[in-house]
């Protein structure tokens, strides 16, 4: 999917997300926070694109995860990939409690299942940290 500057209205990105060629019927809107807004303001971006090639074209699906696992190596960052860093985001937004419809808009699942999986694993880590000092109420 290519996003970039034609995207850009008033402070939101909007955009039809695609996936394997199929077409959300719902517009993707999400809103240019401060970080994101520093890093496009960082570029360099494209004409049409935010991520652009050293050409200035826009990147393959395939020649971005290439280029940024190139990147990764070269910070000493192995185990980091694209997806990787969309699957940190959704797990962030969740322990910081964000719900699955939260969720479900900014990373554009149309169905609760994915984002469940990120609020379920938030909800155990908080639970578990709120039980723990009860069990101090069992020790003499």
């Amino acid at each position: 999917m290519k996003i970039g500057r034609p995207h850009l209205r008033d402070g939101w990105i909007r955009f039809v997300a695609t996936k394997t060629r199929k077409v959300r019927a719902a517009p993707h809107e999400i809103p240019v926070i401060d970080a994101l807004q520093a890093a496009l303001d960082a570029g360099p971006m494209g004409e049409l694109t935010f991520l652009a090639t050293e050409y200035r074209r826009p990147f393959t699906a395939a020649g971005f995860g290439a280029w940024f696992r190139a990147r990764c190596d070269e910070a000493g960052l192995p185990q980091c990939t694209a997806h990787g860093l969309r699957k940190a985001g959704a797990t962030i937004a969740a322990e910081n409690g964000a719900t699955d419809r939260q969720l479900m808009a900014v990373f554009g699942w149309t169905s609760e299942g994915q984002a469940t999986a990120y609020t379920r694993t938030a909800d155990r880590k908080r639970l578990a940290a709120e039980a723990m000092p009860l069990l101090k109420k069992l020790t003499p």
